[in-house]
């Protein structure tokens, strides 16, 4: 075996957009791997690290040379004569003697076997890195040592590799790789000598943590020690933590304050400028109100002075003067005003403006709220001020408050609140980790908007296809299926997309999407409707899968019951999982399996059960079984006690495999067969009803 020599490559640039070091170790690493195995070279453990200025990998023990090896070289095959051989051989810089023979499944071949020496890693690597360091993927990329040269995502400006101490030489877009790694742009040394051992300690020394957990943890530490004896509390944000972790190389909290005057000021709003502009924690304090502090994370390592509290507390109290005149600005003028405003917004360019895209939120939200039994003025009132914030400066200036503005002005603005809550939730959820909408009027309104783009785009034939969806349909569809389930909405999905798709395919045919849709008729509506429901099966198969956790056969197996909702689907799924623990549940999912092919090749026929057909023993007992627990199963379900009903079943188990061991379904008689297999039939599907067994993946074999 070869030696093996720790390796380290950084590569130092100007500073990388946060959002993007994370991706880019990710891919480095997989480009590294890629290569260490295509070049048979072991790797031990690999190390990723990186910071706004460096990416880093670092591995312990790579071999220093490949291994030699034996080649095996086919030639032409036997049966073309020597003068190929020969052709062979001088190509191979042998002679014919050297060569041998194979013998393959087409016959005999030339051959030739030669040694291969390995090659030094070094070599390999300082031929490589340069193309794998350019094959990093960026979002975007930059020349910067002319057109046509090397593109990355910011300047290069230095190259450490070494292989134990040896630099592994090469040149990429103007840099030579070295032995110097460089520190802090403002605390460290531009030319760091270290060896694999003290890498991390030298650099720290200069101003860099390496590590992003000793950098979060350092973050973390700080901000406790600061608001300590203060009686605060930090509102927790782990998404900018992750930020403020890749923006700095030694991130040191401070605790600034501002002025309680802008405390009158929305604390949505306030938060907002605070993390959207400046990347600011915001702190509350014992009654959970907030309090006129902040924390920001600096990069150096004091603040002796004041010096930068004092600045960033000057640029904040700017930025709350802006936030301040927008909310004074944007009251001059109602909501409810700024409704026909919406028509100079274009929602999508096909799919018409903002105001249109009211109209079909309002449309959508009406309905549901009539399914479901709703307060439908206030809904409509609702979806019909609901987009109205995009107008307001507000909105302009902080995007990410869109709905969140509109709740809040439309609850100064006196409307209801069960208007203006609706409208401040009605964007949510924004991930499937986030929360969906507080109230049912709000989840009403979120999902009237998410179905209105889906229907309006799938209308026009703008559907995802692979990994493409520039307008978040499937996001969209996600938050319908989360809002359905999580707040236990007791909507027939299927009837719900049907009446929508005619419906959107007559606005289609009115003013609002005029001259880009052809007529399509009820054919139109049916193919939309299909589309529609497929798209959001397998939006909730997903669901339940990755999200939920639920296996897949179980999820196909009560999908093909047609429940009624998809409250319903998550009672049948927790049934389902727990029942199918017991020792009755998959043998009896096997029998229903061959059940299900016995009545497929049977053409599924369909008839009462004559039991003066029925022969006494295992028949007669399994009709006797199934009457009594199917009578009991259908009361279950009544009060959606789906595990009782699906434990009942299992108790079937003994009967159906008796009849299987002692009944003969195929009988001569075809009176008696066509009894069986009604029996059979009136089985199945009474119990399919709950969960089609027969989707069960089971390790039985079936007829």
């Amino acid at each position: 075996m070869s030696d093996v020599k720790p390796f380290l490559l950084e590569i130092g640039v100007e500073e990388i957009p946060h959002w993007m070091i994370v991706p880019a170790l990710g891919e480095l690493e997989r480009l590294f791997r890629d290569l260490c195995t295509a070049n048979q070279l072991e790797t031990g453990n690999v190390a990723m690290d990186g910071t706004a200025r460096r990416l880093v990998i670092r591995c312990a023990a790579l071999t220093t040379r490949q291994a030699d090896r034996d080649e095996l070289v086919m030639g032409p095959p036997k049966s073309a004569g020597p003068g190929a051989a020969m052709g062979f051989a001088k190509k191979n810089g042998v002679t014919a003697d050297d060569l041998a023979t194979e013998v393959t499944p087409r016959g005999e071949y030339y051959a030739l076997r030669r040694a291969i020496a390995g090659r030094e890693t070094s070599d390999i690597l300082a031929e490589a890195l340069p193309a794998l360091i350019a094959k990093i993927p960026w979002p975007k990329a930059m020349y910067w040592t002319g057109k046509g040269e090397t593109t990355f995502i910011r300047p290069i400006r230095w190259i450490v590799a070494l292989l134990g101490d040896s630099i592994v030489d090469f040149t990429l877009a103007a840099v030579k790789s070295g032995a110097l790694s460089r520190g802090h742009r403002r605390m460290g040394s531009d030319e760091i000598a270290f060896d694999h051992a003290n890498y991390e300690d030298r650099l720290e020394k200069n101003g860099v943590i390496l590590s992003a957990a000793k950098r979060r943890k350092r973050i973390q530490d700080g901000i406790k020690k600061l608001l300590k004896g203060t009686g605060l509390t930090l509102i927790p944000d782990e998404a900018l933590l992750t930020d403020l972790v890749y923006l700095t190389e030694f991130p040191t909290p401070i605790l600034g304050s501002f002025d309680e005057k802008f405390l009158a000021l929305p604390q949505e709003v306030l938060s907002m400028v605070m993390r959207h502009h400046q990347r600011y924690f915001t702190v509350q304090d014992s009654a959970g109100n907030m309090a006129p502090r902040f924390v920001a994370i600096m990069n150096i390592k004091a603040d002796k002075k004041g010096y930068v509290v004092k600045g960033n507390e000057r640029v904040l109290e700017a930025r709350f003067n802006d936030a301040r005149f927008f909310w004074d600005q944007d009251q001059h003028k109602k909501l409810a005003d700024r409704v026909d405003d919406l028509a100079a917004v274009t929602f999508q360019a096909k799919l018409g403006s903002y105001f249109e895209k009211r109209l079909g939120v309002e449309a959508g939200a009406t309905r549901i709220a009539r399914e479901l039994g709703l307060d439908e003025a206030a809904i409509r009132r609702a979806a019909m001020l609901c987009k109205t914030d995009l107008m307001t400066e507000m909105v302009k200036e902080f995007t990410d408050l869109q709905g969140i503005m509109g709740g809040l002005y439309a609850k100064a603005q006196g409307e209801p609140e069960i208007v203006w809550r609706a409208m401040y939730d009605h964007y949510k959820p924004l991930s499937m980790d986030g929360p969906i909408p507080a109230t049912v009027e709000g989840r009403v309104l979120s999902m009237a908007d998410k179905f209105d783009s889906l229907e309006g785009c799938f209308a026009l034939g703008m559907i995802p296809t692979g990994s493409k969806d520039p307008l978040g349909l499937r996001r969209a569809a996600q938050g319908i299926v989360k809002i359905l389930v999580e707040g236990r909405i007791r909507l027939n999905l299927d009837k719900f997309i049907t009446a929508g798709a005619e419906e959107t395919s007559r606005i289609f045919l009115c003013e609002r999407k005029a001259g880009y849709v052809e007529n399509r008729g009820s054919d139109g509506s049916l193919e939309l409707a299909k589309q529609l429901r497929d798209f959001m099966t397998e939006r909730v198969k997903y669901y339940f899968r990755d999200v939920r956790g639920f296996a897949y056969d179980e999820i196909s197996a009560v999908l093909a019951a047609n429940p009624p909702d998809l409250v319903d689907v998550e009672a049948r799924l927790r049934a389902l999982k727990m029942v199918r623990q017991t020792e009755d549940f998959l043998p009896l999912a096997a029998s229903f399996k061959r059940i299900g092919n016995i009545l497929k090749q049977a053409g599924r026929p369909g008839g009462a059960v004559s039991e003066s057909l029925l022969e006494p023993g295992a028949e007669k007992d399994l009709y006797q079984d199934m009457t009594r627990v199917l009578a009991r199963v259908q009361q279950l379900r009544q009060s959606d006690d789906y595990i009782q009903a699906l434990l009942a079943v299992s108790t079937l188990r003994p009967a159906v495999d008796n009849f299987f061991d002692s009944v003969l379904v195929n009988a001569p008689d075809a009176a008696v067969r066509q009894n069986r297999l009604a029996l059979l039939g009136q089985l199945f599907s009474e119990v399919s009803s709950i969960a089609d067994f027969s989707e069960i993946v089971t390790s039985s074999t079936s007829e």
